[in-house]
């Protein structure tokens, strides 16, 4: 797959010629590690809403659904009630789904058995990392056999709306595997980062 050229004159990820509001997301986010409990949350929480939908509606409204969850700090989440859930269906600013939200509800109360078992988020889902040196070629999948792996364990745990794409996605996006195409110019940051991360324990 040809890689997008940027306004720079330098090649980015394909995906990244899609829409203007991509190229500050992949340049500055996506395949950065990530170990910070709240984002990964959040993260987990967007790509489930993205489910069915494209991610430039979801990344078009993310700071609505940060005001809307409370930025997604899932200690709050977990207490959401009845009213919550009928105030989230009359926010025009989100994906008013009521299975969705009643996911990210749910996955709150999850995660913080999550944090209780684990001590993190971050120390649970690290787990999942795989092994750079069996990845195949960047970009020529959507599901792994860790994805699938983290799928199972989640479903198992009582979460919702997490599926094998889902969590490979949510890998992506949070550096548990580089997968910018090998001409990108952000491929290299990102295994600088990644070479520099501390493995949360």
């Amino acid at each position: 797959m040809p890689d997008f050229i940027a306004p720079d004159g330098h090649p980015r990820c394909q995906w990244c010629g899609g829409a203007p509001e991509f190229l500050p997301y992949h340049d500055n986010e996506w395949g950065f590690p990530v170990d910070n409990d709240q984002r990964l949350f959040e993260k987990l929480c967007l790509e489930s809403f993205q489910s069915g939908l494209s991610w430039r509606t979801i990344l078009n409204k993310r700071e609505n659904f940060r005001t809307a969850f409370h930025q997604f700090d899932f200690h709050q989440v977990a207490h959401f009630s009845e009213d919550d859930v009928q105030r989230l269906l009359h926010d025009a600013g989100i994906i008013r789904h009521r299975g969705k939200i009643e996911a990210v509800i749910n996955n709150a109360q999850r995660a913080q058995e999550m944090v209780e078992q684990a001590g993190s988020l971050a120390a649970f889902f690290w787990r999942y990392e795989p092994n750079a040196d069996s990845l195949p070629a960047p970009q020529t999948q959507t599901t792994s056999p860790e994805s699938i792996a983290l799928a199972k364990e989640l479903k198992k745990r009582g979460w919702k709306f997490v599926g094998p794409t889902t969590a490979f996605a949510f890998m992506q996006a949070m550096g548990l595997l580089n997968d910018h195409s090998p001409s990108c110019i952000t491929r290299e940051r990102v295994e600088q980062a990644r070479q520099q991360f501390q493995r949360p324990a």
